[in-house]
Parts: C-alpha cells; sequence; structure tokens
C-alpha cells in the first residue's frame, strides 16, 4: 500500500489531464502501453528489492541502492541512485504534488497565483509532512487506510460516467487509437507529442522502472521474493488501466473538453461537474488533496530508505526531514511549467541508473520467478533459500 500510495497521486489526475491537453487523446494509448511494459520492470526491480534487502532491527530496507551495492558490488553506483532517487522525490515529485493540491482551489479563488492562498495551503501542507516525517511507523499504517478508500471513491465516480455516457464510449476509443497513431502528432513537435507526454506521464504515474517502489517492496515480509514482484505488477495495473483511465474517460466522455480553456486538475473538476453537478467540483478537490498527500508521505518512505543507505547520522537525517518539509512549502508556490518540468528532469536520472542495473541483474529475478511457479506447481506454499536458485550474497534468505 505504501508503493501504491506513492504511484497513485496526481499524476493520475493532474499529469493525465496536462498529456490530453497538451499532446491529443492519443496519449492515453501511450500511457496504457507504458503499463503493461512497465508491469515487467516493476516485477523485475520489485523482485530484486526483495532478495538483496537488509534486515535492520525489526524491519527491512532495501531497493536498488542495496541490490546495485550487493549484486554488482558498485556502491559508487548505488549512491549515485540514492542521490537522484532523493533529489527526484524529496524536490521534484513532492513539490510537485504540493503544487497540485494548490491547483484544485484555482476555481475557487479568481487568481489564485496572485493571492495568499497558495502560501497558506503550503504553510500547511508543510506543517502536516513535518508530523509525518518525524512519526514513521504512521505511513504505512495511513497508507493501507486511505490508499483504498480514495482509489476506491474515484474509480467509483468514474464508472458513473461511463455507464451514464456509455453510447459513447465507441466513438472516444476510436479517437484515442486513431490520435494515438497519428504520425504528423507524434513526430511534428515531438517533445510535446502525444507519444512523448504519454510515456513521460505514465512513468510519472506508475513508476515502474524507475527504482522507487522497490524501497517500499524491500520492507515487506514475504515467503518468496517472486510474491512480492508479482504484487508490485498488481501495483502498476491498478495505477495506470484503472486510475489513469478513470481519468481519461472522465476527461473524454464529458464533453468538449478541449475548449474548457481549463487544463491539470481545473479541467478535471469542470468534467466531472458537468456530469454530477457543482459537487463534483468538491469532490476532485477532496480526492486531489488526499492523492497528493498520500503520495508525499509514501514519497519520503522512498528517500528515508536512500538517506539511510548513504549515511545513518541522525543529525543528517533530521536536516533533510526540515528540508523536505520545506520544499513542500516550496512546491506549493511553483507554476505548471517550472513543476513538471523539474520533476521530469530528476526523474530521468534516476530511471536510467536503475533501469542499466534491472538489465544486468534481470536474469537472477526472473529464477526467482521459475522457482516460485515451480513449487506453485507442486501444490506448495513457495519458500525461498538463495540456494534455490544458486546464490550466496544474500543477507536474510540463507
Amino acid at each position: 500500500m505504501i508503493a501504491t500510495a506513492s504511484r497513485v497521486g496526481t499524476g493520475n489526475m493532474a499529469g493525465v489531464a496536462t498529456a490530453i491537453i497538451l499532446g491529443g487523446p492519443g496519449a492515453a494509448f501511450w500511457m496504457w502501453l507504458m503499463a503493461i511494459l512497465g508491469s515487467a520492470s516493476a516485477f523485475v526491480e520489485s523482485t530484486l528489492a526483495q532478495l538483496y534487502k537488509k534486515k535492520e532491527g525489526d524491519s527491512f530496507k532495501g531497493g536498488p541502492a542495496y541490490y546495485i551495492e550487493r549484486a554488482l558490488h558498485a556502491r559508487w553506483l548505488g549512491i549515485v541512485f540514492a542521490i537522484s532517487l532523493i533529489a527526484t522525490f524529496a524536490f521534484g515529485f513532492n513539490g510537485l504534488q504540493a503544487y497540485n493540491i494548490v491547483s484544485a482551489f484555482d476555481v475557487y479563488v479568481p487568481n489564485l497565483e496572485t493571492t495568499i492562498v497558495p502560501t497558506v495551503i503550503g504553510a500547511i501542507l508543510a506543517v502536516c509532512s513535518l508530523y509525518i516525517f518525524f512519526a514513521g511507523d504512521v505511513i504505512g499504517k495511513l497508507s493501507s487506510v486511505l490508499v483504498p478508500l480514495m482509489a476506491g471513491a474515484y474509480i467509483l465516480i468514474g464508472i458513473f460516467v461511463i455507464i451514464t455516457n456509455i453510447t459513447r464510449l465507441p466513438g472516444v476509443l476510436a479517437i484515442v487509437m486513431a490520435d494515438a497513431f497519428n504520425f504528423k502528432s507524434i513526430f511534428g513537435g515531438f517533445t510535446g507529442s502525444c507519444m512523448v507526454l504519454g510515456i513521460k506521464r505514465g512513468l510519472f504515474s506508475n513508476e515502474a522502472g524507475m527504482g522507487s517502489a522497490p524501497n517500499a517492496s524491500a520492507s515487506a515480509t514475504v515467503s518468496h521474493p517472486a510474491r512480492q514482484g508479482l504484487a508490485q505488477i498488481i501495483s502498476v495495473y491498478i495505477d495506470t488501466l484503472l486510475i489513469c483511465s478513470t481519468t481519461v474517460f472522465l476527461i473524454l466522455l464529458t464533453g468538449d473538453w478541449a475548449d474548457t480553456g481549463y487544463s491539470g486538475i481545473p479541467l478535471l473538476q469542470q468534467c466531472v461537474a458537468r456530469v454530477v453537478g457543482p459537487v463534483g467540483i468538491h469532490f476532485v478537490t477532496v480526492i486531489v488533496c488526499l492523492f497528493a498527500f498520500t503520495s508525499i508521505i509514501g514519497n519520503y518512505f522512498y528517500v528515508e530508505a536512500n538517506i539511510l543507505f548513504i549515511t545513518k547520522n541522525r543529525t543528517v537525517m533530521t536536516a533533510f526531514r526540515i528540508l523536505a518539509a520545506v520544499m513542500v512549502f516550496i512546491g506549493a508556490g511553483n507554476s505548471l511549467d517550472v513543476a513538471w518540468s523539474l520533476a521530469d528532469i530528476t526523474m530521468g536520472l534516476e530511471a536510467v541508473v536503475n533501469i542499466i542495473a534491472i538489465l544486468l541483474l534481470g536474469r537472477i529475478a526472473f529464477r526467482a520467478l521459475d522457482d516460485y511457479e515451480k513449487q506453485k506447481a507442486q501444490g506448495l506454499d513457495p519458500v525461498f533459500h538463495e540456494s534455490n536458485i544458486g546464490l550466496d550474497n544474500t543477507d536474510v534468505w540463507k
């Protein structure tokens, strides 16, 4: 649920809405494709995180930095990854989540960016975040309650919109597919095309292959590493095939979305309001706040694991928690372009390092999957030992 909390954020809403406005409806197809392809990388990275996790006290720590150090014998590269993840989630993504919460209030406050409202919201978010950062044991419990509630409520409103507009659904799907393979829109102004925006926003949304979710995967107690890898495939599907698709249909089924003059969260608010009335605006606002806040605390969980990989100095950790809360405050006052650009840049570096690692180590994860499937075929509840697949360099699977 911590992994899903981080995956399921405002990228599922603001990211999808922004991609459709800037890249066209075809961006949705490339998001769906990213989910299907990304699920394989999510399996590999999460299984590796389980294989090479370390026990610290009563809990486990792990992730790409840990398996890069242990399996590739390259601590320096693990530190590079850890620094890039810290920059991505503490400074890029958390600032963006704060910005998206503020943008949800644009429909209530004229000229929002020129008022004191972003500052007030940023301050409240920073204080709440700081409390959660220091009360670390709350993160898993809070995520396990809020994530199913918010995702379920959002999907229900999406189902309602689809049912009430069912006759338009075939036409919308036809538009998505036609636009996805419109080569003029794909290659004309490539960086702003439906393909690139779909892939970028799809990756921002489900994080598959980025190396973030494995930090949560490693903390789980399971009898076999492949079990957690398979669970993370489900997390990717929940994020993109269910929740991102909900946003796609909420926007495309509810009217002339291209001429509203809105983008991001305000566009989604207006689209929902067309179906359920003004209450739809308030509903989206609440959901956005929940999505963004659970992402902030899920993101912090990842950051903490990677700081501990570099150093266990308590002063460093305390200073960083304060700095992370300050970044939430600053992010609330960002502009749309600054918020997304910062997130894209930091995300790219992190993904490159992790993808190199999982390409080099993927065979080990698939050997673990073979072992899992053989035991299942024998009617057993799979239990793993490192010797099952010829390893001798894990900490907890002796």
